[in-house]
């Protein structure tokens, strides 16, 4: 199994400092690279060798430290040897090397300093061993992941949908709104983009606006209007005499200038602004993404604010590679090698099934992931074209058809729905826009001029509440390949009456539904679509839908009920929304997955991993992923009051609800004991989840047991049980109001009367181990932490260990990407060992060790202290030490990664809780019959 990231950079962490005094090449080469290779998971062994042979091109005989053929070079020095010396040396057995022996990576390294060349990215990386821990990622192919790259928004869009944005404002601002400036819009982008691709006469319609209206913009409403019904007439019944700059524009058809709109009324300043459009160079410009782009642009501030976003060519690209588009180049890859008399008919009905496929978008706004599905379909269709018609020795094709006959795949393989008619123009328009750029490729590619006009094809966008439309009507189902698309992120406090309507719609009245996020409802339907299909679905959505309750609310009948099997994930990678790039408001991020899906099975599930939300992905391939996206049996942890083991309860600590007036800072502290030392003993310290971390003093008014003749005593807290009262009175809530009966006390009390554990609610997704801390009772524990009363050091070793962290990076909810401990889903569910006295006494003297650790840092707050980059070496110690006292408990084998962690944890907790399951879930998780199962390649 391959390591996660966590655990390979707590390797690094490790292996720098045991490896900090290495010097000698020839004495200690093989045991710092057997060890190097250890930190990633792998076996040195199985891989490379030492002191490879190699002739060098001057007859001399050579000996690689270290070679890995065909991916990796080794060239080790002594400490402070130059390594610049020895990367030649390298390079020049690189060069005598056979060409499928040549390695794409180069490492050299004096124990103490790296530098690894990629040749392939033709890139350099230089760092310290004590640096390792922060340079693991370049290493991921030790380790079995394959970096992925995907391509980025292009600056030159975002420039040509600020220009469209600003023709928008002087036209809103002059009164044209609604659906005739929608219309003219959508027009006038289409314009633009024909008058650089060949559509228009080059700068047609650039030279209309120059010279065929007034400088000051009076008649450049009603010559758009003009225009317009020209490129919706045929030239044969045009008016004989019609203006000779208008008679040169095609005949475009596909309806998008049918419907007559009302005249614009044009100034000077929206002339220029129109005029600005048209000189820039549209050719450049992805209608895929522009579309998306222009619309946000166009959308009030408040919108935007409230999630208006596009989607990145890099994260459509990431949905569609992984959906169809990887698996077609595969088999296409596959014929390109065959040879002999197949090969042809093989070609052509691979290029036949091309045309065969469709794809679906139930959320398709402006078109992005139709576009960009079709742009790359187009692509591989131009490959396919280039083999089937290959070049002569002149440089010639032997082409017997004519060039507008070859091009089998069209826009109508496409089909939409999309709740708004303006994204659904700009999406019809678009796709035509994206068409016709792939056919000048096609006209490049075979020296001859090709363009699909009049129009006589349109993809299918349907304007319709996906949720309440029967997706069978625009598509039947069996006639569908793949499903894609990124539907709306709204969680459950920002629903609408009407989007609360869909989902009811969805679930019915089925028991926790409404606690999920919208964007589940295009997951439940489409695997009702799909049901008895071999169509492959794929989403963008909120990583809450792989975490915390709502995994087993939505996942659990799609997997049991309608026989859903995972395809691949992308796991949690931050998408930050960038909706305003004009007015330089920045917006939140999202934290978003990728799943993909369908009832029929497929041999190997993929899983693309983050080292951290913002990097790359790496591919690695899984037996099985499920819906928490691990590597495991199909297991679904729901909300549980108790927990599953004889084990302390747990709660959250004690609720205020006093408009902060209970709570004092230390200087605040410190004035009322000044002048009341009583005071002192009714104002205890108040912990939350910021103070445990951040070793933060605050305090409390806690007078849950104090006399009220003492009370009186101390001014400062009549008056601030005053301002509670006010304010609780003032609430709308009854609840609350009818608590300013009681204005002295907490509203919930829940603080423990012994000594207790105290978990933080929330926890950076950075640390090896939230930071869990043992206080004393007069400790008030606030609720922003959970509080475990009771407790020993054996739980506290238990719950500070790899294993209990493993279990909540698995299960827990995130707040975007932070760790959001809970009650009803961690804790209860969590499976203990069940351990004899000698195992709980050793997790105990572990526990006590961690403990006696921090102690020798009392400066250092929990999270300096938990921090990857400055946990001190002791304290990780103690922890190695703890975690494999833990690991023994549940069983003798060492656990030799994360995902071993993982899969015994559930296996655990189905012996706990339904042991009669335990077998039906490893069966869920098996491949089908090969007869059942056959890998769907499109």
């Amino acid at each position: 199994m391959t390591l996660s990231w966590n655990q390979i950079r707590a390797n690094a962490a490790k292996f720098s400092e045991e490896w900090c005094d290495a010097k000698y090449e020839k004495g200690e080469t093989h045991s710092f690279y057997n060890d190097f290779f250890e930190v990633f998971g792998a076996n040195r062994r199985n891989v490379g060798v030492y002191e490879q042979k190699v002739k060098q091109l001057n007859d001399k005989t050579g000996f690689i430290d270290l070679f890995w053929p065909g991916t990796l070079l080794v060239e080790q020095k002594s400490a402070g040897r130059n390594l610049d010396a020895a990367k030649q040396q390298a390079l020049d057995y690189i060069v005598a090397l056979k060409p499928n022996e040549k390695p794409r990576y180069l490492l050299l390294s004096d124990f103490q300093n790296f530098q690894l060349v990629d040749f392939e990215e033709n890139s350099e990386h230089t760092f310290h061993l004590s640096d390792l821990k922060n340079n693991i990622r370049h290493f991921g192919f030790i380790a079995g992941y394959q970096q992925l790259k995907y391509r980025d928004q292009d600056p030159v869009n975002i420039e040509a949908a600020d220009l469209m944005g600003n023709l928008h404002r002087l036209l809103e601002e002059n009164g044209y709104v609604g659906h005739s400036l929608q219309l003219l819009l959508v027009r006038i982008m289409f314009c633009l983009f024909a008058d650089d691709t060949g559509i228009f006469d080059k700068d047609s319609f650039l030279r209309f606006i120059e010279d065929r209206t007034q400088s000051d913009g009076a008649d450049l409403g009603a010559k758009l209007v003009e225009l317009f019904q020209v490129l919706d007439t045929a030239k044969d019944k045009r008016q004989k005499n019609l203006d000779e700059s208008l008679a040169e524009f095609p005949y475009v058809n596909g309806q998008l200038f049918a419907e007559r709109i009302d005249t614009p009324a044009f100034n000077q300043a929206m002339r220029t602004a129109l005029l600005q459009c048209c000189y820039f160079q549209w050719s450049k410009v992805s209608p895929a993404l522009f579309g998306s782009l222009f619309q946000t642009v166009m959308l009030p501030a408040a919108q935007r604010a409230q999630g208006a976003h596009y989607t990145s060519e890099k994260n459509i690209l990431k949905t569609i590679h992984p959906l169809f588009l990887d698996d077609l180049r595969a088999e296409f890859e596959t014929i390109k090698q065959s040879t002999g008399t197949q090969r042809a008919s093989r070609l052509q009905k691979f290029h036949e099934k091309l045309a065969s496929l469709t794809f679906f978008d139930p959320a398709c706004g402006c078109g992005n992931f139709l576009i960009l599905a079709y742009r790359e379909l187009r692509e591989l269709e131009l490959e396919v074209l280039n083999e089937k018609y290959p070049r002569n020795k002149t440089g010639e094709r032997q082409l017997e058809l004519d060039v507008k006959k070859i091009s089998l795949i069209d826009v109508d393989q496409f089909y939409g729905i999309e709740i708004e008619e303006f994204p659904a123009r700009i999406a019809e328009t678009a796709m035509w826009l994206t068409d016709h750029q792939m056919n000048m490729k096609l006209s490049d590619m075979f020296g001859e001029v090709f363009a699909r006009l009049p129009l006589k094809k349109a993809p299918h966008i349907h304007v319709a509440n996906a949720l309440r439309t029967n997706w069978g009507d625009v598509l039947p189902p069996e006639k569908c390949s793949f499903i894609l698309g990124n539907p709306p992120f709204i969680g459950k406090a920002y629903r609408d009456a009407g989007q609360q309507e869909d989902m009811r719609l969805v679930y019915g009245d089925a028991k926790g539904t409404s606690d999920l996020d919208y964007v589940t409802c295009w997951f439940t339907k489409a695997a009702q679509y799909i049901q008895n299909t071999k169509a492959h679905v794929a989403f963008v959505s909120t990583n809450s839908i792989t975490q915390g309750e709502q995994v087993a609310l939505l996942w659990q009948p799609l997997v049991q009920d309608m026989h859903i099997k995972l395809h691949f994930a992308h796991r949690t990678f931050k998408w930050t929304i960038d909706a305003d790039r004009a007015q330089g408001m920045r917006i939140a991020s999202v934290y978003c997955v990728i799943v993909g899906f369908g009832c029929v099975d497929v041999e190997h599930k993929k899983i693309y991993e983050y080292e951290t939300v913002k990097s790359e992905p790496h591919l690695i391939t899984v037996n099985n992923l499920n819906p928490y996206l691990v590597d495991s049996p199909y297991i679904f942890v729901t909300n549980r009051s108790k927990p599953i083991c004889n084990v302390p309860e747990i709660s959250y600590g004690s609720f205020a609800l006093d408009d902060g007036h209970f709570t004092l800072d230390q200087s605040e502290y410190d004035s009322i004991v000044k002048q009341y030392q009583s005071a002192k003993q009714f104002m205890p310290r108040f912990i939350g989840g910021k103070e445990l971390l951040h070793n933060i003093h605050r305090y409390c008014l806690w007078l849950n047991e104090v006399s009220p003749e003492i009370i009186k005593s101390i001014p400062p807290f009549i008056e601030k049980i005053e301002q509670v009262r006010k304010w609780r009175k003032q609430s709308k809530r009854v609840t609350t109001a009818k608590l300013a009966n009681t204005p002295s006390v907490f509203a919930e009390i829940r603080q423990p009367n012994t000594d207790y554990i105290a978990i933080p609610t929330l926890s950076s997704e950075n640390r090896d181990y939230i930071p869990i801390d043992l206080l004393k009772q007069d400790v008030i524990a606030s609720n922003q932490i959970y509080v475990i009363p009771h407790a020993t050091n054996y739980h506290f070793g238990v719950l500070t260990s790899a294993m209990h962290m493993e279990w909540i990076r698995t299960v827990c909810g995130r707040l975007e990407s932070r760790y959001r401990y809970s009650s009803s889903i961690v804790y209860n569910n969590f499976p203990w060992p069940d351990v004899n006295e000698k195992q709980r006494a050793e997790i105990e003297a572990k526990a006590q060790a961690v403990l006696d650790a921090r102690k020798e840092f009392p400066q250092s707050s929990l999270a300096d202290l938990y921090d990857p980059n400055t946990m001190p070496p002791v304290l990780r110690k103690a922890h190695d030490a703890l975690d494999k006292a833990v690991d023994k408990a549940y069983r003798a084998a060492p656990f030799k990664n994360e995902r071993e962690r993982v899969e015994f944890l559930f296996n655990r907790y189905l012996e706990l809780t339904e042991p009669l399951t335990a077998a039906h879930a490893q069966d869920l998780a098996k491949p089908a019959p090969k007869s059942k199962a056959k890998k769907i390649k499109g």
